[in-house]
């Protein structure tokens, strides 16, 4: 993920904001597949979806090698976005089946700790090879990435099967009953802001330090393996920090630690080389603590407020907001980058203070997210005491 830019960058003639473009477009082009995706997930199961998603995402990413034009860049990414909305539109179903209420928040966490190890790995090799700079780094690192979804579909061949009964006299039941469902659609609403600060170590930075503020390349890398490292280390830890705390109150504290990062990112864009390295790993410490308090709570809120039998649907649609912001934020940022040095950081501070007041009136709505963060099995979260809907 973090080479995507500056893989094309490099092996394309395409301006930055033309990639940025294209990579939108893939992702407005894949974004109603996530209705087609939860309504198989609730039908065949969450582990068949995972497994295809793997063996589509390896044939798109491998077709990066032939890559040239805004047209077939489009082409190959929207393939790889269908694999992606089929894992990630499942894998929230699979962890919610084959885990405990009151260890959810644990389990994501885990689970988001173990993804960031994948991130570790990706972003020493964009590091290598930006320090390289030749076709064949760029290209190892796309042949190297294909083969690990295919590792990925053989592990995924052990993991059982979970769907969700539904009764048999039960009425029938799909998207309509989801789309009316206006407490969570305010969810995925509040969710938009947390996914646009996600963005950021995809698709800004990258492109911010090795090319707006022109630090050497490896520093690319070591931000994201910092990142990895303290997701690994600390989620857990943090997930404890924060048990007892109400979730909504948690949304809204990953948003100021956010706006917190993006300050440093840009004081670092106006010291010298050395101490902007500083600055940098910094801010991208304190930007992982959004991560950290943001992803778990969210996802298991996400998770506990779908009915068992729609969860497939539901979570496709909080699945959503992940596909707009792919297809938002890669020509936004880009745009924004090409506008000037700080002009990103500065919308990127107001999506995220509107976003985390916006969440502070969830739980009226939506009980799931006034409960109290859980770190153990069999612990009862207490909700919290809020007034009636609004």
């Amino acid at each position: 993920m973090p080479i995507t830019l500056l893989y094309f960058l490099a092996m394309t003639d395409l301006s930055l904001v033309q990639i940025g473009s294209a990579l939108s477009l893939s992702a407005v082009l894949t974004m109603p597949g996530a209705f087609v995706i939860g309504s198989l997930v609730d039908r065949f199961g969450p582990r068949k979806m995972m497994l295809a998603g793997n063996l589509v995402q390896a044939v798109g990413m491998i077709a990066y090698l032939w890559a040239d034009s805004l047209l077939v860049v489009a082409l190959w990414t929207t393939l790889l976005n269908i694999g992606r909305q089929a894992f990630w539109g499942s894998f929230g179903n699979v962890v919610t089946a084959i885990s405990a209420p009151g260890e959810r928040e644990v389990w994501f966490g885990f689970l988001q700790a173990v993804r960031n190890l994948g991130y570790s790995i990706g972003g020493v090799l964009a590091g290598v090879a930006l320090q390289i700079g030749t076709d064949l780094a760029y290209e190892t690192v796309v042949v190297v990435n294909a083969v690990t979804f295919v590792v990925a579909f053989v592990l995924l061949l052990d993991v059982p099967d979970h769907r969700a009964a539904h009764p048999d006299d039960a009425p029938a039941e799909g998207w309509g009953v989801v789309l009316r469902d206006r407490a969570y659609l305010r969810l995925v609403l509040g969710q938009f802001g947390f996914v646009a600060g996600m963005m950021v170590l995809n698709f800004a930075l990258p492109v911010y330090v090795a090319e707006t503020i022109d630090l050497p390349g490896w520093v690319v890398g070591a931000i994201f393996t910092l990142n990895t490292a303290m997701v690994g280390l600390g989620q857990g830890l943090v997930v404890r920090r924060m048990t007892g705390r109400v979730r909504a109150r948690m949304m809204g504290l990953a948003q100021v630690v956010f706006v917190v990062s993006y300050a440093l990112f840009v004081l670092a864009g106006w010291l010298p080389v050395w101490l902007a390295v500083v600055v940098m790993l910094v801010g991208a410490a304190v930007y992982t603590f959004g991560e950290l308090i943001g992803g778990p709570v969210l996802s298991a809120t996400a998770a506990e407020a779908a009915p068992d039998h729609l969860r497939g649907r539901y979570l496709g649609l909080f699945q959503l907001s992940w596909g707009i912001g792919g297809a938002v934020t890669p020509v936004a940022f880009t745009w924004l980058l090409a506008h000037g040095q700080t002009t990103l950081w500065w919308v990127l501070a107001l999506v995220a203070v509107a976003s985390g007041a916006y969440l502070q009136r969830l739980p009226r709505v939506l009980p799931a997210a006034g409960l109290r963060v859980t770190d153990r099995s069999g612990q009862e979260p207490a909700p919290e005491s809020a007034p009636g809907p609004a």
